[in-house]
């Protein structure tokens, strides 16, 4: 089964806008993340409605923050992508006639319901700003110093 990649593919994305001084092209994003321009320009769009980002247009347009790294939590994200499924699992039949099956849906549905609000809470505990710490510190324990991969 296909795991859904949206929340690290955007929270990678983010993280290297935060990098750059100025504005980032959707072109350069979707060649560090391997993807198409309009791909890009579709989540951006999305991260923009909910304020997360903004763009300019024209020459030495693209796209920035819109605000702090610190304000910004996974959850925020993970909610702007529209809360993408969590887990490839689920029940083998949502409506089942066998009371084995009802049994084992209904452990299986607390499990899942649990799981995913500790997930949801952790998530809203991590900031943008978090994650931009541990690149940094990342960065500075490499044997050759500042140079981060260029995706491009």
């Amino acid at each position: 089964m296909r795991r859904d990649s949206r929340l690290s593919g955007v929270l990678h994305v983010l993280l290297h806008m935060a990098e750059q001084p100025g504005p980032v092209t959707s072109e350069v994003l979707a060649r560090a993340m391997g993807t198409n321009a309009v791909v890009i320009r579709r989540i951006m769009a999305g991260l923009r409605e909910q304020g997360f980002v903004r763009s300019e247009k024209g020459h030495g347009g693209g796209w920035t923050l819109a605000r702090p790294l610190d304000d910004i939590t996974l959850r925020d994200i993970y909610d702007a992508l529209g809360r993408p499924s969590l887990f490839a699992m689920g029940n083998r039949t949502e409506a089942p006639g066998c009371l084995v099956e009802q049994a084992v849906n209904a452990a299986l549905d607390r499990s899942f319901d649990e799981a995913e609000a500790r997930l949801l809470a952790r998530f809203g505990e991590v900031s943008l700003g978090m994650l931009s710490a541990d690149f940094h510190a990342r960065l500075t324990a490499r044997p050759h110093g500042h140079e981060e991969i260029d995706h491009g």
